[in-house]
């Protein structure tokens, strides 16, 4: 679950940037907030992202405990051109990592939160 400062911001980015379905959204009018699970796939058959907004707070501080969301992709070099073109924040371009050979790449969404493309092994 992250907490989201702008919901309609972090749903496109999900959805239009990242590909992702918003897949149920949900009002919770007494508790002040708004939940959205997005994902690539049906949450019976995957994992989701669970997106709170609680009503009246645009931002949080994201803390030392928490590292980033890692998603698989096919190539993370189209994976970053597609996030730049589409108006998204890529913080370290596709490459190798440090100490090996996997291709790593890492983009930002609109709440600061890292997510980090790991390309498939062939």
């Amino acid at each position: 679950m992250l907490r989201v400062g702008n919901l309609e911001k972090s749903i496109d980015f999900y959805t239009k940037i990242l590909g992702m379905k918003v897949l149920r959204q949900k009002e919770y009018p007494d508790g002040k907030f708004t939940l959205v699970f997005v994902g690539y796939q049906s949450e019976s058959e995957g994992a989701v992202l669970e997106l709170t907004y609680n009503w009246g707070v645009d931002k949080y501080d994201l803390g030392t405990a928490f590292g980033h969301i890692a998603i698989e992709v096919d190539d993370a070099y189209k994976a970053c051109e597609n996030v730049k073109k589409l108006g998204g924040r890529v913080t370290r371009e596709a490459g190798p990592m440090k100490h090996g050979a996997t291709v790593i790449a890492f983009v930002e969404d609109p709440d600061g939160y890292k997510i980090e493309f790991i390309q498939k092994k062939e």
